[in-house]
């Protein structure tokens, strides 16, 4: 049975892992306003194709063990440079820094609210893999 946990805090955590494993550019936007697709996005980018899988695969691990949940899809593109965790409430987009600049998320929601990265990263700090010093 999957433990109880809100969608703003599942975000937050799943942009607190990806930061951990060093995804880059991180956004978490708040979309539950705006669509019924689901309640917030978190967008990351990465270098290689490599790295685009290793760090889909990392969330998977970290949000299964921490919360007893799998994503209820994933999705791929052939060259892996585009990946999608769809948690319901929460969609994963961890893109090759190419595509993410090509198809511009974050523009095409821009009415959209951001979460400040101060805010994800305060709501997520039981979930950091590294204490900060």
């Amino acid at each position: 049975m999957a433990k109880d946990v809100t969608s703003e805090k599942l975000a937050c955590v799943i942009a607190r892992v990806l930061d951990d494993k060093l995804g880059k550019n991180l956004v978490i936007l708040n979309i539950s306003k705006v669509s019924v697709l689901a309640d917030y996005f978190v967008v990351c980018s990465a270098d290689t194709s490599t790295q685009v899988r290793a760090l889909s695969s990392y969330v998977r691990e970290k949000i299964k063990d921490a919360f007893e949940r799998l994503p209820d899809n994933y999705e791929n593109d052939a060259r892996n440079r585009w990946n999608l965790l769809d948690y319901g409430d929460v969609v994963v987009h961890i893109m090759h820094r190419e595509e993410r600049e090509t198809y511009a998320i974050e523009k095409f929601w821009n009415h959209a609210f951001t979460v400040p990265e101060d805010v994800w990263m305060e709501q997520s700090k039981e979930f950091a893999e590294y204490s900060q010093v």
